[in-house]
């Protein structure tokens, strides 16, 4: 998957969830979706701060209103695969803390790239008993070709939340999996870990703290 469509996945995703709060429990998960989507492209539309590429605003903005709706710890599990099980409980929680930082750094500014898209979002193939769904929606954007963006959702405890984001067919996390398998074979479950946490250093130091 190109950078690209990570970009617009990620970003996609933090628009879904930034939205005003809504009970999760009370609401089907496309209806989420759908309404926190659109109340959120208004708002990054009209923030001048975000458009402008204010990275430090887009970062608290996903971290107060983006991070309570992934499971980050399940997200981690499929990007690292079998040897997750290998981890000790320690280096799963160290694991999932430098994940979850990796994916917020490295494409916080995408919410500083939404213009003109719009959202189709497509009927939802579910029964009322279900507890894993997947939301299926297809992006449009002047001069490109539509992406179809996929949501998958769990319920846990009467909420909804995302564990991976499928774009043009492809997971996100699992697209991790291969390089992750590779820094693990080469140097160990902490050499992930220190890797991972160097490339957030490294874009911490490149976005300004």
């Amino acid at each position: 998957m190109t950078k690209e469509l990570f970009t617009c996945c990620l970003m996609l995703a933090s628009a879904l969830f930034t939205g005003p709060a809504i009970a999760s429990e009370d609401a089907a998960p496309d209806a989420l979706v759908r309404h926190v989507s659109e109340e959120v492209l208004a708002i990054v539309r009209s923030d001048k701060a975000i458009q402008s590429g204010d990275t430090r605003r887009v970062l608290a903005l996903v971290d107060e209103k983006v991070l309570p709706h992934f499971d980050f710890r399940r997200m981690t599990m499929l990007a690292v695969g079998k040897d997750w099980r290998s981890a000790t409980p320690e280096q799963q929680s160290r694991l999932t803390s430098a994940f979850r930082t990796l994916l917020v750094r490295t494409y916080s500014n995408a919410l500083t790239q939404y213009r003109n898209q719009t959202i189709d979002f497509k009927p939802l193939r579910a029964s009322l008993d279900d507890k894993q769904v997947r939301v299926k929606t297809e992006v449009s954007q002047p001069g490109a070709q539509p992406i179809s963006i996929d949501y998958s959702l769990e319920k846990a405890n009467g909420s909804w939340k995302v564990f991976d984001v499928i774009v043009a067919g492809v997971s996100l996390v699992t697209n991790y999996r291969g390089s992750f398998g590779d820094e693990i074979r080469a140097r160990g479950i902490d050499g992930l870990i220190a890797s991972i946490e160097a490339k957030n250093k490294s874009l911490e130091t490149a976005q300004g703290g």
